[in-house]
């Protein structure tokens, strides 16, 4: 019985100083990876931030150059026919649209949905404009016919997506 004594006399006090310091450098290691993870997040934050506010910053531009108003100002030329302007609206829609479609990216889902959904949009006022000039109009009369549609409606689609997406980078910060 006193060698079992004397055993536990030296062993007992091993074992606490043992689980003391196991249980401390536990601690210093959990301290030390969070230390390190939020150093990580920190750092990423200096690059990533800047990457979606750029992206950002070209969705809103291709919103607000596919803007009703905008788009025909720049596309109209004098003496179009109403199907040219038509096609050469459609195709610089999707050609804005494939320009910046790397931006998704750096956007949430919800955002790109909200983007995708003012691009078509945006081409249904267009298609609805053609319908209601007819064949024999010219690329004002289409012109105008668009910017009345727009005018019609609360928000246009590209004032829609680019309020969603004020939302969204208030939420970065």
């Amino acid at each position: 019985m006193e060698l079992l004594s004397n055993i536990l006399l030296a062993v007992l006090p091993a074992m606490v100083v043992f689980f003391t310091s196991f249980y401390l450098i536990k601690t210093f290691i959990k301290s030390e990876q969070k230390k390190q993870y939020y150093e990580f997040k920190t750092e990423t934050a200096k690059t990533t931030i800047p990457l979606r506010l750029q992206a950002y910053e070209r969705i809103a531009l291709y919103l607000e150059r596919i803007a009703p108003g905008n788009l025909v100002m720049r596309i109209y030329k004098p003496g179009m026919s109403a199907r040219l302007m038509q096609s050469e609206l459609l195709k610089t829609i999707r050609s804005e649209y494939d320009h910046n479609v790397a931006q998704q990216v750096y956007v949430s889902s919800a955002g790109w949905q909200v983007v995708k959904k003012a691009k078509e949009e945006t081409i249904r006022i267009v298609n609805i404009a053609i319908t209601r000039v007819g064949d024999d109009a010219n690329g004002n009369e289409l012109g105008q016919a668009i910017i009345e549609i727009a005018a019609q409606l609360e928000k246009s689609p590209s004032d829609f997506a680019m309020e969603y997406l004020k939302t969204e980078i208030k939420n970065i910060f």
